[in-house]
């Protein structure tokens, strides 16, 4: 230890002639005027993009993300006096180098034997900030005094202040003042009240722990060690600290649901041009339900770390009668970024089958449709077979499209596709606008094309809503603070499904819940009516389950982001179903368990299951099976005597002629008030690989 000390001292030695020379050599120093502007120069009347939720709760701001100039005429006096009085007072006096302050610390480095960063003026911490690297030398201090002095003979003082408050580092991803006071407090810097000018002041000594959004108490200490300087150098009275001290600043906290936000984000940007969001001015009314969002996050995250904690997911919740997003979660993490839900594109496995099933009754199939799942090969080309094969590789003979379907039988469900046709499929699902390659491939049976998880729950829609699909919505209305006017945003939703066949497509989608791939939600099922379906895909590299209310639709997608299987046991059963169930219940709490209603155009039969065909009195199984009027079976059932019997037809039933669309929203009766000017405050508004399941 006495050795490093020695050590320390002989460096100083050498030290102090080099010092001593560039002290005179200040002298020369003449300041010019120079170009120092190096980003576009801030706008005037800036303010952001404020976000609400659909109960008028503020969710967080949209922020610039370019980089803007302040001269220094719009950076407060008092701002300049605070951060010299505490980072450098005798700034007007010397010429890049406070030979006192050097001197001081250079005693302070002596005592305690290393080096220490006292003494840096305001020019050599922009120096630093600017151009060196955060290394403690001798090397580095002397050339960062060599470029202090240079910047001193260049520029004049207020020039270097204001690139100071430019360039400088204010925490949270704020550089420069501009962000800073954006960031921090909404405002322009010439708009900072001298409450806010004593925070920002104190942030550069430290920005990780001095920045506004920091410890409160840490940041309150600083605050008024900064106002304690100023009244040491008399810049402020006792009875200004005072009052300052008395009516701490009030800062914007962090935003929430920051994924969604993202989302507006990219939204705005779609209808308005990129330029928007430098402009800001607004008020959003998102769609978002800033509560389910919470939930949404914190079951998404705790429910794949279950898993394994390297897992990714996504999870996606709509209104089903305005297509609502209700809640859209991104990534475990809950953070903004890349968003699974609308941007990942991965395979939906079995999750596909209903749009295939559905497909199928519109083609003269019905749910009671009696396939084998007898092993067959297909000629791919060249000479090749591809053989698809069952979860497990096992056969189970013969099955009603119901069953199928609640099995997830891959063998049914690619006959089924091979008896409709791949083409007439693939048009088939762009009608539920799922857009899908359009190969002789059977392939797509199994989910082998890839979709994103907005794009699979938007086409589920249908199905769970009368035959309507309901478009994502993510905004409701806009305000423009600047004109004082709204801007709506209706829901699209458009019958793209006959509502019988949407209807018996969910009757059979129940049954996967009831004894299916998805049987753990049955207690769920049984409390409310509900229907879906599971998927995973090749070597259990993706887990999906999407299923819906007749209220609300929810899709969950678990998976690594590069795509690799994760093992035996990883199914959408038994990873994402429970992760829907748990959230569902929170969507649903207060709204009616009401089941999905049934529309003119379809009718029951009893019919023996194992056959198809109608039921006779020696059947040993019967059920009612829901038909669109006209596929409905007319025969008896000829394993248990049909064959003396006559059948009756029922009494037809028309379909009807005009489809009605989903209630919406009663529009408001007069135009939505404006928003207040506080953020707090909310708007009012009026080959054979690995069988997958």
């Amino acid at each position: 230890m006495l050795s490093d000390r020695h050590s320390f001292l002989r460096t100083f030695r050498h030290l102090i002639p080099c010092v001593i020379l560039l002290a005179i050599s200040l002298s020369l120093a003449a300041p010019a005027r120079a170009q120092i502007a190096t980003y576009p120069q801030l706008p005037r009347g800036y303010s952001s993009i404020r976000v609400f939720d659909n109960q008028q709760r503020f969710v967080g701001r949209i922020m610039p993300t370019q980089r803007y100039w302040v001269g220094i005429d719009r950076i407060p006096v008092f701002l300049r006096n605070a951060l010299i009085a505490t980072e450098d007072a005798r700034f007007y006096q010397h010429q890049g180098i406070d030979v006192r302050g050097i001197a001081r610390a250079l005693v302070k480095d002596v005592v305690k034997g290393r080096l220490a960063e006292g003494g840096s003026t305001i020019t050599q911490q922009l120096i630093k900030n600017k151009f060196l690297s955060g290394e403690k030398s001798i090397d580095r201090k002397v050339k960062e005094v060599q470029l202090a002095m240079d910047f001193e003979k260049k520029y004049t003082k207020d020039q270097i202040l204001e690139m100071y408050f430019n360039e400088i580092y204010f925490g949270n991803g704020a550089w420069g003042i501009a962000q800073a006071a954006r960031l921090y407090f909404d405002k322009n810097p010439e708009e900072l009240t001298e409450a806010e000018c004593s925070l920002l002041a104190g942030v550069p000594k430290n920005p990780g722990r001095y920045n506004p959004l920091g410890d409160t108490a840490k940041v309150s200490a600083r605050r008024s060690t900064v106002l304690k300087r100023m009244l040491d150098v008399k810049m402020i009275t006792a009875a200004q600290k005072r009052a300052i001290e008395a009516h701490p600043a009030t800062v914007i906290r962090a935003g929430q649901a920051q994924g969604y936000l993202d989302l507006v984000r990219r939204q705005l940007m779609e209808r308005y041009g990129a330029k928007v969001v430098e402009q800001g001015g607004l008020d959003v009314i998102a769609a978002l339900d800033l509560d389910l969002q919470k939930q949404a996050e914190q079951m998404l995250r705790e429910g794949v770390k279950k898993v394994n904690p390297g897992l990714q997911g996504a999870l996606l919740s709509l209104d089903l009668k305005t297509g609502d997003v209700l809640a859209a979660v991104g990534g475990t993490d809950g953070k903004g970024g890349f968003n699974r839900a609308f941007s990942a594109k991965r395979q939906p496995g079995s999750a596909i089958k209903p749009l295939i099933f559905a497909d199928a009754l519109e083609n003269g199939f019905t749910a009671g449709s009696i396939l084998d799942d007898h092993p067959v090969a297909y000629n791919r080309g060249n000479g090749q077979l591809w053989k698809p094969q069952n979860y497990e590789r096992k056969s189970y003979g013969e099955l009603s499209l119901r069953q199928a379907l609640a099995h997830s039988n891959n063998v049914i469900t690619v006959k089924l596709l091979d008896a409709i046709g791949v083409n007439n499929f693939v048009g088939f699902a762009g009608s539920l606008g799922l857009t899908l390659r359009s190969p002789n491939d059977l392939s797509l049976g199994l989910g082998t094309d890839e979709v994103t998880l907005k794009d699979l729950v938007s086409a589920y829609t249908p199905f769970a809503n009368g035959g309507f699909r309901s478009e994502a919505r993510t905004i409701i209305r806009i305000f423009d603070r600047s004109r004082r006017a709204w801007t709506e945003n209706p829901p699209v939703v458009e019958p793209v499904l006959p509502p019988v066949t949407a209807f018996v497509t969910t009757e059979m989608m129940k049954d996967v819940l009831d004894y299916g791939t998805a049987k753990g939600l049955k207690k769920f099922a049984r409390q409310r009516p509900s229907a879906g379906k599971t998927g995973t895909t090749d070597d259990y590299r993706d887990a999906w389950f999407v299923g819906y209310t007749p209220q609300i639709i929810t899709g969950v997608w678990v998976g690594y982001d590069k795509p690799k299987p994760v093992g035996r046991g990883f199914t959408g059963g038994a990873v994402s179903a429970p992760i829907w169930e748990k959230f569902m219940r929170v969507a649903t709490a207060g709204k009616p368990a009401v089941d999905f209603p049934k529309p003119d155009g379809v009718v029951t039969a009893t019919i023996d299951p194992t056959t198809g065909e109608l039921a006779t009195p020696d059947c040993p199984a019967t059920r009612d099976e829901f038909y669109i009027v006209g596929t409905e079976p007319t025969k008896y059932c000829s394993k248990h005597g049909g064959g003396t019997l006559e059948h009756v037809a029922p009494e037809p039933q028309p379909q009807p002629e005009q489809v009605t669309p989903p209630e919406q929203p009663e529009p408001a009766a007069t135009e939505p008030e404006a928003p207040t000017e506080e953020p707090a405050t909310p708007p009012l508004e009026p080959g054979e690989t690995a069988p997958q399941e």
